[in-house]
């Protein structure tokens, strides 16, 4: 049974510091990409970072460069979502995310449910 679960978020000032954890099990870690994305209020869902399976590489969204670092600890199951100088924007639902290929047909996205970080004064 894949899991996963999402810790870390809260509230925090502008300028703030948050690091969000996500569990993960069900799967073989090691062998898969992850993803972080993020739903503001009213919004739609948006991709935050990926990071490649042996987390010999990232991607993060326009807005999030330069902020966010997501890495990984292949021998946890985790993946981890580093937040600096956090903006009132950076409010939403932080998900953890992932995607299985069970044949070459029918790949499965599987989604975590999510913690929530709020930024404000």
């Amino acid at each position: 049974q894949v899991r996963l679960v999402e810790s870390g978020g809260g509230l925090v000032q502008p300028g703030g510091s948050l690091r969000l954890s996500c569990a993960a099990s069900g799967f073989t870690f090691s062998t898969v990409a992850m993803n972080w994305y993020r739903q503001a209020p009213g919004k739609e869902r948006e991709l935050v970072a990926t990071i490649t399976s042996d987390g010999g590489s990232t991607n993060y969204g326009d807005s999030m460069k330069d902020r966010f670092t997501i890495s990984r600890d292949n021998a946890k199951n985790t993946v981890y979502l580093q937040m600096n100088s956090l903006k009132p924007e950076d409010t939403a639902v932080y998900y953890c995310n992932t995607l299985l290929r069970y044949s070459i047909s029918r790949i499965v996205p599987y989604w975590g449910p999510g913690t929530q970080v709020t930024v404000s004064s």
